[in-house]
């Protein structure tokens, strides 16, 4: 039995890449636009790139301690998710503040921005055993590769492919024009934030049908002992007092083992164990 979560698989999983696109269009957003002047603290600029961080690291770190910890995992995905709920708002505000309305759902650039699909991670740094499936067989929501947890990935790969999804927006989020920028960011918070939130549903069914760590390891021990157990019992010795063969068992106070005879409580018939 694996006792752990999926880990690291979510490195090229869409929810993620989408993240880093945001944060890195996000800094640039902040360094162009917000300065001394409409943002004489640096309050605004601090406070929107720590949620763009917190959309992509967070969904990092709650992948990561699903391993241990489902509780702890979803609280942390939850966070990455409302942070980018948060900095959408942010974009917004900016749209609102010159009297700017965000783009119709069927304005041609919204639909452009809302329809441009990631590509899958590259074949070469996708591991044989890629992709973690649910129990009906179905791929974990907001993945397009697989787990990347093979001695073939590497962080440059990784970062190629960022850069190479980042340039498929670059035209929006490079735009000279502020609000063009801020529409198109308002819809890829948007995106990645429902991919994040289908991805924590998908951790959810998960749980209830395969159980957490604790459930696991608890499991997986009863099995390692149960097997111990059953070994030990073809070599065990008969009893001394009514010739039927004995298991091992534990004791209470120290949880030490010892033989007991298989027809306790009729026979009180041990012997001391020895390894």
């Amino acid at each position: 039995m694996d006792m752990f979560g999926r880990g690291s698989g979510y490195r090229w999983m869409d929810a993620y890449i989408l993240a880093w696109i945001v944060e890195l269009a996000t800094d640039g957003f902040c360094a162009k636009y917000l300065d001394y002047r409409n943002d004489p603290q640096g309050k605004t600029s601090g406070q929107m790139n720590h949620a763009a961080r917190s959309g992509c690291r967070n969904f990092a770190e709650g992948c990561e301690r699903l391993m241990t910890s489902t509780g702890a995992g979803i609280d942390l995905l939850n966070v990455a998710k409302g942070s980018l709920g948060e900095l959408g708002d942010d974009y917004l505000k900016w749209l609102m503040k010159d009297k700017q309305l965000p783009w119709d759902a069927t304005d041609t650039d919204a639909l452009a921005v809302q329809g441009l699909d990631m590509d899958p991670a590259p074949a070469s740094a996708v591991s044989e055993t890629a992709g973690t499936a649910g129990a009906a067989g179905t791929a974990e929501p907001g993945r397009s590769g697989g787990s990347g947890s093979s001695g073939r990935y590497t962080h440059r790969k990784f970062c190629a492919h960022v850069l190479w999804q980042y340039a498929k927006f670059e035209r929006w989020l490079e735009h000279q024009d502020s609000h063009v920028r801020a529409n198109a960011l308002v819809i890829l918070c948007t995106r990645a934030a429902k991919m994040q939130e289908a991805y924590i549903r998908w951790v959810g069914e998960d749980f209830k049908k395969e159980g957490g760590f604790r459930e696991k390891m608890g499991e997986a021990r009863r099995e390692a002992r149960a097997k111990s157990e059953g070994d030990a019992e073809e070599e065990a010795p008969p009893c001394d007092v009514c010739g039927a063969p004995m298991r091992k068992s534990y004791r209470k106070k120290d949880n030490s083992p010892f033989w007991g005879c298989t027809n306790y409580p009729g026979c009180r018939g041990t012997k001391p164990y020895q390894r």
